[in-house]
């Protein structure tokens, strides 16, 4: 058995140390915001925060997250109030949003390192695919939410 915190909330699950971190959140635990692209941590799709950062859930065994917090797009906001999630809206970001919630994952962690990035910031950070090419939008969306947060 191994102990996760998702989200704020403990979950205890069995299954084995070198299962993706991914498949434990989508099928053990049932949460589906984080999606699955790749498989290989090359696109991003799986982007979820443990204790702070942004790594690729389809590429982290389950065992390397035992024991420290982990955010998935549903815990970024209880209410999809999160400037990120905001400025999205605003800004019509996503066309078929499948590659959205490790975009905004990402973006997050860069926020929360950087409160103000500029475009080489978000360039070096943001790494994730979008086969859609909303990635202007996605640079606007990343400058919006900066400004939003800085007047919360």
């Amino acid at each position: 058995m191994l102990s996760l915190r998702i989200n704020g909330k403990t979950y205890s699950v069995d299954v084995e140390r070198e299962t993706p971190l991914l498949w434990v959140i989508r099928d053990t635990i049932g949460l589906t915001g984080t999606k699955y692209g790749c498989g290989m941590g090359l696109c991003g799709a799986c982007t979820v925060h443990v204790n702070g950062k942004a790594v690729r859930a389809c590429s982290q065994p389950v065992s390397q997250a035992a024991g420290k917090d982990v955010t998935t797009i549903e815990g970024l906001s209880p209410n999809a109030q999160h400037p990120l999630q905001i400025a999205w809206r605003e800004g019509d970001v996503p066309e078929c949003g499948y590659c959205q919630p490790g975009q905004i994952m990402a973006a997050a962690a860069l926020l929360a390192k950087n409160s103000k990035p500029g475009d080489a910031d978000i360039t070096r950070e943001v790494t994730n695919l979008c086969r859609c090419g909303t990635y202007p939008r996605i640079r606007q969306a990343i400058h919006r939410a900066a400004e939003l947060a800085a007047k919360s």
